[in-house]
C-alpha cells in the first residue's frame, strides 16, 4: 500500500545540523519516553544509557547526535525549545552528571551514558538503542532507526503508519510526478492547487494557513539570524561565519528595525542578475551557518525563502 504524508512532514521545523542525525535521534528519545509512560515504566527508571550505531556513531559528534539525545531525554522539543537555552541544558547535564528526565525528575546521567559504537545494525545504518534501568536491572530496551527527514521507525514498524491515509480519500491521488502533471493539465490547476486540495483531507484550512505561516516565520528568523551573527561556528574547526560580511555589503546603508522591515530593505536593493546571485549565496550561507550552529531551521527552506523575499 502507498504511503501518503502531509506537506508538513516534508517541511519540518527542527534544530540543525541534520534531520537524520540530529532531529531523528531527538525525536527517538521523545518517542521512547512516550512508550515508557504508556507502559507505566517511566517513574521506575533510575538510570538511562544510549547506544549509537553505524553512521550515527561515526559522524555523531559532528552532527551533535549525542547532544540531540540529551535534549530529547530532557523533554525539550526541537520545534519550540528556546535556542539560547540549548547550551544551558547540555552544560547542566554534563557538569552535574544528572538528567532532568523529560523535565519531570532528576536521575543520574554519567559521561559514558551515551556510547558510540562503530558497528552497524543490520536493519538500517542510523540505529540507536535506549536502555532504562531500575535497581540495577535493565527493564526497558528499545531500538529506533532514523531513516531521514526526521522520520523514526522501529524494525517491526510500517513506515509512517500513523499518517497513512487510504489513497481513495484524496481528490488527486499521486504516486508519480507524471500523474501530478496530468492532473494540472486536465484540471487547469497549478501544482500548489492540487497539493492544497489533497492537504485538506489531512488538515483543516485554518490549520494549513497557521502552519504555513509558522514555517515561513521560522525560515525568515533563520535567515535573519544568519545574516546578523558574527563569530565562528561550533565544532572545533574555527570556521568563520561569512554570511554577516556578505550581507553587510549587499544591504549597504539600508535602515530597518525588524524582520519585516528587513524584507522591504532587501527588495529596495539592486535587482540586477549579478546582485540577485549574490543574495542567493548570502541567504543560503546564512541558513547553512544557523543550521551548523544548532539553530532552528526548516528542511527545504532555501528556495522557498528566496522566492518569498523577492516576490511582490
Amino acid at each position: 500500500m502507498s504511503q501518503f504524508i502531509s506537506v508538513f512532514d516534508m517541511l519540518k521545523i527542527g534544530v540543525g545540523p541534520s534531520s537524520s542525525h540530529t532531529l531523528g535521534p531527538w525525536r527517538a528519545a521523545q518517542q521512547w519516553i512516550q512508550k515508557l509512560k504508556e507502559t507505566n515504566e517511566f517513574l521506575l527508571i533510575e538510570e538511562v544509557k544510549v547506544d549509537l550505531y553505524g553512521s550515527l556513531s561515526l559522524t555523531g559528534k559532528g552532527h551533535a547526535t549525542d547532544l540531540a539525545v540529551l535534549l530529547g531525554l530532557s523533554g525539550a522539543d526541537p520545534e519550540y525549545v528556546p535556542i539560547e537555552s540549548i547550551d544551558v541544558i547540555i552544560s547542566d547535564i554534563q557538569n552535574k552528571e544528572q538528567l532532568f528526565f523529560n523535565n519531570e525528575r532528576n536521575i543520574p546521567f554519567f559521561k559514558g551514558s551515551v556510547k558510540f559504537n562503530r558497528e552497524f545494525l543490520p536493519f538500517h545504518a542510523n540505529g540507536m538503542t535506549f536502555r532504562g534501568y531500575a535497581q540495577g536491572e535493565e527493564i526497558s530496551t528499545e531500538t529506533y532507526y532514523s531513516i531521514g527527514g526526521g522520520f523514526i521507525v522501529q524494525e517491526d514498524d510500517h513506515l509512517a503508519e500513523d499518517i497513512e491515509i487510504n489513497k481513495q480519500n484524496f481528490p488527486f491521488p499521486i504516486n508519480r510526478a507524471t500523474e501530478l502533471e496530468a492532473y494540472c493539465e486536465k484540471e487547469n490547476l497549478n501544482i500548489s492547487d492540487i497539493v492544497y486540495q489533497n492537504e485538506l483531507v489531512i488538515n483543516s484550512a485554518e490549520d494549513i494557513d497557521k502552519e504555513l505561516h509558522r514555517i515561513w516565520n521560522t525560515m525568515l528568523e533563520c535567515m535573519y539570524i544568519g545574516c546578523h551573527t558574527q563569530g565562528t561556528l561550533p565544532g572545533g574547526l574555527n570556521v568563520k561565519r561569512r554570511a554577516f560580511e556578505t550581507h553587510q555589503k549587499l544591504i549597504k546603508d539600508a535602515e530597518y528595525t525588524n524582520q519585516q522591515e528587513w524584507i522591504t530593505a532587501i527588495r529596495s536593493t539592486e535587482v540586477k542578475f549579478r546582485e540577485i546571485l549574490k543574495w542567493v549565496s548570502c541567504l543560503a550561507l546564512s541558513v547553512n551557518e544557523v543550521n551548523a550552529a544548532l539553530g532552528r531551521v526548516v528542511d527545504w527552506s532555501n528556495p522557498c525563502c528566496f522566492n518569498v523575499l523577492f516576490s511582490n
